[in-house]
């Protein structure tokens, strides 16, 4: 038996956290393979028959898939899920809606947001905004799993798996694609980058004026807080915390944000973080390595003319 990875696609290339959710796949030390579905796969295909641990890649090509919906991926995924011990993805937006329907057609239970895997059955996953982390056992005989990207490496490139067409059932054709907007950015992506710079309400409208050009200089993301967002002042995809975007990069620089418990969970994993707020009694500060009091308006073109 062995694990099936259900990748994702950004286009033409997976995105990265398929190649996390197959590192956490070797926790079984069963064979992994890797579905990849959609349209004009060739570069995915490639790239996914390259990564280290995959046995085979299963192509899945039909029209009706450029633009996958939660249940035709369903069906393609019950045609093989018979010859699987473990079905596991990445807890993004779809596949957070595409395991729960899985698991129930096969009468067995999701463990979603796993952070930790003692394999063949123990999960760690965080509940309450990270303040609380559940052990769970799971003695089903299939595990339906998804994992929190961040908390596992990506997996290396040495790879040489076979790849393998398989059949698409026909779609059901109970919801169709629209149309989808996508933000174009030349910056790093939010939930991959190595240095993200995050700002919370209290920049206002200077939003962008303050974070962009340091954004720019340090190769950064840029994120920002709910409050941020709710006021306005950035744009719903920049969010991160429990409800956006979990973050772990490299330097985190969080700019005159408290340090709310909502955000804390989307960063705690971030391997340096650095904070700049004029409150000194601002909760961040017992989770940053480093500190500034200051005036954020004042600091920020400092930093800014520092790094020139």
């Amino acid at each position: 038996m062995s694990v099936l990875v259900l990748a994702e696609v950004d286009g033409k290339t997976l995105k990265p956290s398929t190649y996390q959710a197959i590192t956490a796949a070797t926790y079984w030390g069963l064979a992994i393979d890797v579905l990849v579905y959609g349209k004009d796969l060739d570069a995915a295909l490639a790239e996914a028959s390259t990564i280290s641990g995959v046995r085979q890649v299963l192509h899945a090509q039909a029209d009706h898939l450029q633009h996958p919906l939660v249940e035709d991926v369903s069906d393609l995924v019950m045609t093989i899920a018979s010859d699987y011990n473990v079905i596991l993805t990445a807890h993004s937006v779809f596949g957070k809606s595409l395991l729960p329907g899985i698991a129930a057609r096969l009468d067995t239970a999701s463990i979603t947001d796993v952070i930790a895997i003692e394999a063949p059955s123990h999960y760690v996953r965080p509940s309450y905004a990270g303040n609380i982390l559940a052990h769970i056992d799971n003695h089903e005989d299939v595990q339906i799993v998804s994992v929190r990207s961040t908390a596992f490496r990506a997996a290396e490139r040495n790879g040489n798996a076979q790849i393998v067409e398989i059949s698409v059932p026909p779609s059901r054709a109970v919801s169709r694609w629209i149309s989808e907007q996508l933000s174009h950015s030349e910056r790093p992506e939010l939930n991959s980058a190595r240095v993200v710079i995050a700002g919370g309400r209290s920049l206002g409208e200077q939003f962008d004026s303050l974070l962009n050009p340091l954004a720019e200089k340090l190769d950064a993301a840029i994120g920002a807080t709910r409050a941020c967002v709710d006021a306005g002042f950035a744009a719903n995809e920049l969010q991160v915390g429990q409800t956006g975007t979990i973050i772990a990069p490299e330097l985190y620089i969080a700019v005159g944000i408290s340090g709310a418990m909502q955000h804390i969970a989307g960063i705690k994993d971030s391997k340096v973080i650095v904070a700049i707020n004029h409150d000194p009694d601002a909760p961040i500060f017992k989770y940053a390595d480093y500190g500034l009091v200051a005036d954020l308006f004042s600091a920020l073109p400092e930093l800014n003319a520092a790094l020139q």
